[in-house]
């Protein structure tokens, strides 16, 4: 019983160490850019977290009860995700940065009409306008956050889907390796299964915690308009840059588009 207890909580630090992987990071980094909010920062890391634990132990408990073997190629593909995923908040959070980038009047009346970030309830984008109702483009209701809250926004969970999302495509990423070596480790089943639960758990915690870390830190040194554009630029580039890397090495040499991939779980 007690090597069980010291192998379950061994399994909870693991998740935790598990959280502070440079691409769980990243991924989480270009959500949190944006955000000073230390409790909203949590719940990004928390469902982040859920979305990963979830992956975990579904795929995870297919393995190990079924005693299933992942070909190299589905393997290279799930780990492929991951990269991707990386590349589109990477290009996400550099075109919004783009997008607030002030520019030149387009009109005559520059003293009416000009460019600067400006928001609609929590939606903030950059175009020209005036601030007469006649002047700017748009109605205040007329833009993406107005129109997935008037179809969404009922759905208190929505808001979450996000990191969720993210969550479970890096959970691809690693369930099988994390499966793989429980089972090496742990010949009960239903241990083991609960190996990768309290896995799980760490995870969240240890994920809650970087947000947490990085809302509080950026609270503490930035709180202007600029640094937070700046930031979420550094992010974008770093997210694509890493996503990038990642995808040659598994494409290119790994050979995931060869006839001979070579995939080894970790």
């Amino acid at each position: 019983m007690v090597s069980i207890l010291s192998v379950i909580a061994l399994g909870f630090f693991l998740g935790m160490r598990h959280a502070t992987d440079p691409d769980h990071v990243i991924a989480v980094s270009t959500i949190v850019s944006r955000q000073a909010n230390v409790k909203r920062a949590a719940l990004v890391g928390t469902f982040w977290g859920i979305g990963h634990t979830l992956t975990i132990l579904f795929v995870g408990s297919l393995i190990i009860i079924f005693d299933l073997v992942i070909p190299p190629r589905v393997g290279l593909s799930m780990e492929l995700s991951v990269g991707s995923m990386l590349v589109i908040l990477g290009i996400a959070n550099v075109r919004s940065f783009l997008r607030s980038m002030p520019s030149v009047p387009v009109s005559s009346t520059a003293s009416l009409v000009h460019s600067h970030p400006h928001s609609h309830g929590d939606y903030v984008h950059s175009h020209s306008h005036g601030h007469d109702p006649e002047i700017h483009s748009h109605a205040a209701a007329q833009t993406p956050v107005s129109w997935m809250d008037r179809k969404f926004g009922r759905i208190g969970f929505y808001q979450h889907l996000r990191p969720l999302a993210i969550g479970t495509v890096h959970g691809l990423a690693g369930s099988a390796a994390v499966a793989l070596l429980v089972l090496a480790t742990i010949g009960n089943s239903r241990w083991a299964i609960a190996y990768l639960l309290v896995f799980g758990i760490g995870t969240i915690a240890g994920m809650m915690l970087i947000t947490m870390s990085i809302a509080s830190t950026l609270r503490l040194f930035g709180r202007t308009q600029l640094f937070f554009g700046r930031l979420a630029l550094a992010s974008g580039v770093l997210s694509l840059g890493f996503g990038l890397v990642l995808a040659y090495q598994i494409c290119i040499r790994s050979g995931l588009l060869t006839n001979a991939p070579k995939w080894t779980p970790r």
